[in-house]
């Protein structure tokens, strides 16, 4: 199939930060270096590979939860009071997590006791933080993300049981359905490759440019993309 090359752009004026969201194994982290390449903006990752308590959290998921999304949470929240600066950021920043899906994950792992107090303590946190100008939620079915995973080969990831992921994404369906906080893009990447087709992702940097408004779902039909 013939290709063609997105190039280096200018991110649209409305898109100051864009932040990529969906479950684990679904792309986010490759299509942010992608986007933050051809935009020309800051990398933010989460690297969740540096948590020290994510792969003992995986080996036993109830005795390192609560020290996992701990982490996480401080983590997350001084990369971004890093960046900001009044109510702007300096330069575009893109990032391959949204601050407040760390609570979804939260709602997933914790025993109710232990939810409470990382509420407490998230609520101090998220009213000073920043909101995206863009979130882009990628969705994929779990056996997709599972083979994803597999492919990857993270080793504390490879135990991660269908069960989990059947619940995550279903926390991350019911958290953007109510979703209002920015503009929201709803990508269907069961089909699609944001990373290695050019064509695909060129359909996406369409979408971007074009601006969204409130909500919208990005699921072009199998011919479209050239998979027929």
């Amino acid at each position: 199939m013939t290709t063609t090359f997105a190039p280096a752009r200018g991110m649209p004026a409305s898109t100051r930060f864009i932040a990529i969201e969906g479950p684990i194994g679904v792309g986010k982290t490759s299509l942010a270096r992608r986007l933050a390449a051809t935009y020309r903006t800051e990398l933010l990752l989460e690297e969740a590979g540096g948590n020290p308590f994510l792969p003992k959290f995986y080996a036993e998921p109830t005795r390192y939860a609560l020290a996992t999304q701990l982490h996480f949470l401080f983590h997350r929240t001084r990369e971004l009071q890093a960046r900001r600066q009044g109510d702007l950021f300096s330069p575009h920043l893109t990032a391959d997590f949204l601050f407040e899906k760390d609570r979804l994950f939260a709602r997933v792992v914790l025993e109710n006791d232990e939810f409470q107090l990382y509420q407490e303590i998230y609520q101090r946190f998220v009213e000073t933080l920043p909101t995206p100008s863009l979130v882009i939620y990628l969705q994929a079915s779990v056996p997709t993300l599972q083979r994803r995973i597999a492919r990857r080969a993270i080793g504390y990831e490879q135990g991660i049981e269908s069960d989990y992921l059947n619940r995550l994404c279903a926390e991350y369906v019911e958290f953007f359905y109510y979703y209002n906080d920015a503009p929201l893009l709803i990508v269907n990447a069961e089909e699609i490759n944001l990373v290695d087709n050019e064509n695909h992702y060129a359909l996406l940097l369409d979408e971007i440019d074009r601006g969204v408004v409130g909500r919208r779902y990005f699921n072009p039909g199998v011919r479209h993309l050239g998979l027929d």
